[in-house]
């Protein structure tokens, strides 16, 4: 689960870590309030206006804006409420801005002023840091990750220069511990206070990735502001933040579970979440209903296969045949939720056939093959007819198989489109000869 950057900078502000004052506003009339006070703080008299949308790239889309007047703020909130924001990360359509965050803009001081880095190829001129806590895959760890290179793409600085990256393991009860905080601090190139601040950012990102469950959380710029005369040594402050939760542990956090924005995510996956199935879309033209997450991706694995053995062997090279979705109904999904199913799957324009994969266990036959026969006689097509139109190949072994392809053998006239399968190779081979005829 994600959220929003406004809701990012609560939290770390809960956590004390230092983010210059804002105000989130949804409406235009409420811009000119929320500019003077901003700047009314703000050293440089300057104030960012930021797009709060779920999706990256909002500054070379024009939708992170620095101001310096009321007028020119309320151009800018009326400019991102009223247009659609598309960047990379966005549908092709773009994202709607509902939210916008105006806050005061920080001064960063200039890193020949600060001591020189300690790392190679930190070539940024302003005291901008890139720091993260996420998982490991490869060591099966949490890390921290850092570098001087902030208020840039971590994924372009670890490819041209990966020796500007630094990566600390994190103890997995008591997390990233303040002698190894103190180690990357110095790295980093802070001095005197300044290292303080930087452990005290470090670990109470960790305390918090820790106690609220995150995938992620990241911090990108941390920046360092000139000195002042209450700040002498200068301010560790955080500029920008994401954060992603893990979903399976919202039950133990009803406070960041209350942050999900539902209209930001995709609607089929929202959709999906409420009758208990995990659904992602994909960019394919085959749909998969499938029970168990292994069996899922084998399912979608061996679809590509075959799709790409059936192009080459008719001399085909422009076009791809691949999964539409992963869908993963369990092992205790009801004949209601397996309906459900078939409908998100069909919401896709994109999808021109279906397998179903079931290896019953707890999952019984007879359930999904119930829930095919609810899902064809209930669905409507844009025409106003009923039933399926793309052709539906289903393969079902284990618990009640038999019942199950009665039930289909016997509902025959409700699923003309219906091709049984013998096992997975058979399925596949069969779903990838009948989409590639449409």
């Amino acid at each position: 689960m994600k959220i929003h950057e406004h809701q990012a900078r609560d939290l770390l502000h809960s956590y004390k870590i230092p983010v210059p004052p804002g105000r989130m506003i949804t409406t235009v009339e409420h811009a000119a309030d929320a500019f003077q006070q901003a700047v009314a703080g703000s050293p440089a008299g300057e104030v960012v206006i930021k797009a709060q949308v779920h999706a990256g790239g909002r500054g070379k889309a024009g939708f992170v804006k620095l101001v310096k007047t009321k007028d020119d703020a309320v151009a800018a909130a009326h400019f991102m409420l009223t247009n659609r924001m598309k960047s990379p990360q966005t549908p092709p359509e773009g994202l709607e801005v509902k939210k916008v965050l105006i806050a005061q803009a920080a001064q960063i001081a200039d890193r020949a002023a600060n001591a020189e880095s300690r790392m190679p190829n930190a070539s940024s001129a302003k005291e901008e840091f890139y720091l993260a806590i996420t998982t490991d895959r490869k060591s099966r760890r949490n890390i921290l990750i850092a570098s001087r290179e902030g208020g840039v793409e971590i994924e372009q600085v670890a490819h041209d220069r990966p020796d500007a990256i630094i990566k600390v393991p994190l103890h997995p009860l008591l997390g990233l511990q303040a002698f190894q905080a103190r180690d990357v601090a110095f790295k980093l190139g802070f001095k005197g206070k300044q290292i303080g601040q930087a452990v005290a950012v470090m670990t109470n990102l960790s305390r918090l990735f820790i106690e609220k469950d995150c995938t992620l959380a990241e911090i990108n710029p941390l920046v360092l502001t000139p000195p002042t005369a209450e700040h002498p040594d200068g301010q560790v402050i955080a500029i920008d933040a994401k954060f992603s939760f893990d979903e399976n542990g919202l039950f133990r956090h009803p406070d960041i579970a209350a942050l999900a924005d539902t209209a930001e995510e995709n609607p089929a996956e929202t959709r999906a979440q409420k009758y208990g199935l995990s659904y992602v879309a994909l960019d394919g033209q085959i749909g998969c209903l499938v029970n168990g997450a292994g069996l899922a991706m084998a399912t979608m694995d061996i679809i590509k296969l075959e799709g790409q053995k059936l192009l080459e062997s008719k001399g085909i090279k422009d076009k791809t045949i691949e999964p539409a979705n992963f869908l993963d109904v369990g092992g205790s999904a009801s004949e209601e939720a397996v309906t459900e199913a078939f409908g998100i799957i069909l919401s896709d324009d994109r999808v021109k056939g279906i397998l179903v994969n079931i290896f019953g266990g707890i999952m019984k036959c007879d359930v999904i093959a119930q829930g095919i026969i609810n899902a064809a006689r209930g669905f409507k097509n844009k025409d106003g007819s009923t039933g399926f139109k793309v052709p539906l190949v289903v393969r079902l072994e284990g618990t009640n198989v038999e019942a199950g392809r009665k039930l289909l053998q016997d509902a025959k006239g409700s699923l003309p489109t219906l091709q049984a399968a013998t096992d997975l190779s058979d399925a596949a081979k069969k779903v990838v000869e009948a989409v590639s005829m449409h």
